[in-house]
């Protein structure tokens, strides 16, 4: 009908679609024709481990308190919005679990374990789990392996290198690592997870260096490194600094202010800079395509290119906003 890359709305009107065709392939009359997905990718999706394309990765955000947009509030035409599905008892109040046992919690893969268990019902066996591994490739591996060492990557490729539960850990597989829910990571349990957690993680490694145990000297030193890391990103002095393209000098952040509606592209990168996470997604902070219009904040600066490359000093920021 046309051949463009850019067509008048009027087009999709004029294609021809015979909806009762389509409705009779389903066997089910209109009102009962249900819009669903098991792609965790996908809006329409439910929000439960059992019968997803990705039960691990599902059950991973549940633990986190994530949820998807059907099970707070939003409905989509032959799609309503979902109640209470009981798995939210399971979810950490802060967002924050650590893969090791810390502050009086359980680790994460034994937490996880727990909620697949309410997920799954009565379906739920032992054997079940490392079916799952197998899928996600960590067949003959345990749950705790896969969180550490393989969750993150596969949750950065799962959606689009736009990751949502991130994974912070201290450079080293026997030590301290945390997985976070960047949705409730505000400046409040950035400094939780910093003082808390791993400040609990510190003072253990320090006792276990005191008793002569092997191999903890390391460690204190990788969690001394992270720590002295994320106060940086708290702080947000450059590098560690969350710079927004379409944002005014005074309305940029300081310190460890995400907005959630900046996005994670922009939002991650103190965490890219700092080498903090487990692994880095693909993200480039490079030009976006168009130009800018004059009106835009950093035209002059960047001569009207989308430019995402550039960082901004506390100094600036707080002179910009009025402040000492």
């Amino acid at each position: 009908m046309n051949q463009k890359v850019s067509v008048d709305n009027t087009y999709f009107a004029a294609i021809p679609f015979d909806i009762e065709s389509w409705r009779g392939r389903t066997g089910l009359a209109g009102s009962e024709l249900q819009m669903e997905s098991s792609d965790p990718t996908q809006w329409l999706f439910n929000g439960q481990p059992k019968g997803s394309d990705q039960p691990l990765h599902v059950a991973v955000a549940r633990l986190l308190g994530y949820q998807w947009p059907r099970q707070t509030g939003s409905s989509f035409p032959d799609c309503p919005a979902l109640g209470l599905d009981g798995l939210e008892k399971f979810a950490d109040d802060d967002g924050i679990v650590c893969i090791n046992p810390i502050k009086g919690e359980q680790p994460a893969a034994e937490r996880l374990r727990v909620l697949f268990a309410a997920a799954f019902g009565s379906e739920w066996a032992p054997g079940m789990q490392n079916e799952l591994l197998e899928q996600a490739g960590f067949g003959g591996k345990s749950l705790e392996d896969w969180l550490r060492n393989g969750f993150f990557e596969q949750h950065c490729q799962l959606f689009h290198q736009r990751p949502f539960i991130w994974q912070i850990w201290d450079g080293r597989r026997d030590s301290f690592s945390a997985l976070v829910n960047y949705h409730k990571l505000n400046r409040s349990n950035l400094e939780k997870l910093t003082y808390t957690f791993l400040g609990d993680w510190v003072a253990r490694q320090k006792s276990a260096k005191d008793a002569g145990e092997e191999g903890s000297d390391a460690r204190l030193q990788a969690a001394q490194e992270l720590k002295s890391k994320l106060e940086k990103i708290i702080e947000g002095e450059a590098p560690y600094d969350i710079f927004v393209r379409w944002k005014p000098l005074e309305k940029q952040p300081i310190g460890w202010e995400p907005d959630l509606n900046d996005g994670v592209r922009l939002n991650i990168r103190p965490f890219v800079e700092a080498g903090v996470l487990r692994k880095n997604p693909k993200i480039n902070w490079n030009k976006d395509r168009g130009k800018d219009v004059a009106s835009a904040p950093w035209y002059k600066v960047f001569k009207g290119d989308r430019i995402n490359d550039h960082h901004l000093s506390l100094a600036e920021k707080r002179k910009a906003r009025g402040k000492n």
